[in-house]
């Protein structure tokens, strides 16, 4: 039993930390916190840098990474005991799936975030350099910001386009330099003299950046560095071309993923087949509402009724109070009778909706019978009316 009981525990701390269900509030507000944490610790390693500030909040700033390494100490023991619940890691034994987490991207620099600092907190020896380290808690927030992720992902996938841009980049300049050192490196022997020398001046160039230190002075010279500008402005599109077109796709992409998991979610929809539910996906509009957001109003024309997909919605009709949870639907009613909201919705839970208009509802009633009957059962149920005397 008390193995069992622990079993539960890891799991339920291993759902937390890695961002479990969207209405769970312990697993939102324990996101929220340590990304708040994270932008403190940023916003106080670029004070703590200027010498008055550094000096006159010496102890606040202290105070803070004692925290600081506290709770990400704690989060990275937390993750690591937690590690056996991870899906691709649950065949593992114990000890392999924690030093598999250990040894992954994002393990290591949850180690390097706390290590140093325990480190330069136990030897005598003067280890402010590890003060740098505090820098890699910003690469954490990509836990917590799907942007970030998404972004990584693109970066990953595509990263043999954006090592090949990289290379033709660099052999680009290499031309450039050496012919700008054929050119000038008798003129300008300090600053051109050797194909080294010059290869900054073309990596500058190349990257429109410009800074100004290393001009051409001859004719010839201001040719080719105005071929190498121009080609600079070619090179740079391509890499910003390559990673803005793939972001855009995994974006796409993600949205398509989590719009079709939160439909299969939706008993109403169980039934449906994969090219039912890409159709629905083409009439379904996914909708985010945060905890305390009034989704309908009492009185409001009725223009859309929604599926919840996940968390927790309070339904106000009257001095009558019902919650409705994942799987359930609202605002059926109105829209089926064409009059105004009985009642106001509110959201219990940061929750993810799935909205129908009412034109896409009676399309799709027309098309599926099942779909039809089940809205129609629910909706009498709740008025005690028939469905048909509601739209008469």
């Amino acid at each position: 039993m008390e193995r069992k009981n622990m079993r539960s525990m890891r799991r339920r701390v291993h759902l937390v930390l890695e961002q479990g269900p969207i209405g769970d509030p312990v697993g939102v507000t324990i996101d929220r916190f340590l990304v708040a944490l994270i932008m403190i610790n940023l916003v106080a390693v670029a004070l703590e840098s200027v010498p008055a500030y550094g000096d006159r909040y010496h102890l606040a700033f202290e105070l803070i990474e004692y925290i600081s390494l506290a709770v990400f100490s704690v989060e990275y023991g937390l993750r690591l005991w937690g590690a056996v619940e991870h899906g691709p890691l649950r065949h593992l034994p114990a000890a392999r799936a924690r030093l598999k987490y250990a040894l992954s991207p994002a393990g290591l620099i949850d180690l390097a975030a706390v290590l140093p600092f325990w480190f330069a907190l136990v030897l005598p020896a003067d280890f402010r350099f590890v003060l740098i380290f505090r820098m890699v808690r910003f690469f954490k927030i990509a836990r917590y910001s799907p942007a970030m992720r998404s972004l990584l992902d693109v970066l990953y996938r595509e990263r043999r386009a954006l090592f090949g841009c990289l290379v033709i980049t660099l052999g680009i300049a290499l031309v450039a330099a050496a012919m700008m050192h054929l050119v000038e490196g008798k003129v300008q022997p300090d600053k051109l003299g050797t194909i080294p020398d010059a290869l900054w001046w073309a990596i500058v160039t190349v990257g429109t950046i410009g800074y100004g230190d290393v001009v051409p002075i001859t004719a010839l010279g201001k040719i080719i560095a105005t071929g190498t500008i121009f080609l600079g402005l070619i090179l740079m599109a391509l890499p910003i071309g390559i990673i803005a077109t793939a972001f855009s796709e995994q974006i796409h992409r993600r949205d398509f993923i989590v719009t079709w998991g939160m439909i299969a979610k939706v008993p109403l929809f169980a039934e449906l087949d994969a090219g039912e539910i890409a159709d629905i996906m083409e009439i379904l509009r996914a909708q985010l509402v945060e905890s305390g957001e009034v989704i309908v109003r009492e009185g409001e024309h009725a223009h859309s009724m929604y599926f919840i997909a996940a968390g927790e919605v309070e339904m106000a009709i009257g001095k009558k109070r019902v919650r409705l949870g994942a799987g359930q639907f609202f605002g059926e009613v109105a829209v089926l009778s064409g009059s105004r909201r009985s009642g106001t919705a509110t959201a219990v839970t940061r929750c993810n909706l799935l909205a129908l208009s009412a034109p896409d509802l009676h399309a799709l009633m027309k098309r599926d019978p099942r779909i039809a009957k089940r809205v129609k059962d629910v909706a009498e149920n709740r008025t005690g009316k028939k469905v048909a005397e509601a739209e008469e």
